[in-house]
């Protein structure tokens, strides 16, 4: 089967599926929700903040304060599209009918991240629009320094989150295995390694922390981390190619 018709069934496949089309829809809501929600409630505090605080208010980061709930979504679909097929029984028809493995595997990736990204920027810009109102005098603007490239690093983020999950889909088959491994480590053990003294300069190199650098403008007074906002989403670009390397290596090596 040629590559461009493996692409059009990877396309059909994804939007035939209702829960990977409920999964992205939530990562929309949730994240520009709460991103407006903490704005507003952010922009009420502005007046009762010290010095430090002022110093460290970067409303364009706080726009994007949503993107830690809806990146869970974004886990939800890179799992499901990748496991489902594995869960059905109907990766065998697949692997029939694409017998080149490392073809099937890169499709299905290239659909999905396409998919992913689009949303990931619409997101990204809506959160940043919509939050810079709820800030009113105190918003940023799309033009300031580092806001254009913090606006579309929060589309890249959310991609490259559903890549990692995609390949570790892949490796694991399994979409509960999946999710019980990456939803307890992005929302609990990330955050408690980044915010331990004794952890926090090993939890600064996890692919949600390092990566999140490219939502940042304003620095915070006394942070030391080593790399810069395209540093981080380097480091994160570089989990996400070890997860997929593995992805495909084990889908090489095993049975369907």
């Amino acid at each position: 089967m040629a590559a461009t018709q493996v692409i059009r069934s990877e396309w059909t496949k994804i939007r035939s599926v209702a829960s990977t089309v409920w999964t992205l829809s939530l990562a929309v809501v949730v994240t520009i929700a709460l991103g407006m929600l903490i704005s507003a409630l952010s922009k009420n505090e502005f007046d009762t903040m010290n010095a430090r605080q002022r110093a460290d208010f970067d409303p364009t980061f706080i726009s994007f304060a949503g993107t830690s709930l809806g990146q869970l979504a974004m886990i939800v679909f890179g799992v499901l599209v990748v496991s489902n097929e594995y869960s059905t029984g109907m990766i065998r028809t697949s692997l029939a009918a694409v017998p080149q493995r490392g073809t099937f595997l890169l499709s299905k990736i290239a659909v999905a991240s396409g998919l992913a990204l689009a949303v990931g920027l619409v997101t990204s810009f809506a959160s940043f629009f919509l939050g810079q109102a709820m800030l009113g005098e105190h918003r940023a603007s799309l033009g300031d320094t580092g806001v254009l490239r913090a606006v579309v690093g929060g589309g890249l983020y959310m991609a490259l989150i559903a890549m990692f999950s995609m390949g570790v889909a892949a490796m694991l088959r399994s979409p509960m295995l999946s999710l019980g491994i990456l939803m307890p480590f992005f929302f609990l053990i990330s955050s408690i390694l980044g915010n331990v003294g004794a952890t926090e300069k090993i939890g600064r190199f996890l692919p949600d922390q390092a990566g999140s650098k490219i939502m940042q403008v304003v620095t915070p007074v006394g942070d030391d981390t080593p790399y810069g906002p395209w540093g981080g989403l380097g480091i994160m670009a570089l989990w996400v190619l070890a997860a997929l390397v593995g992805g495909f290596v084990l889908l090489e090596k095993r049975d369907a």
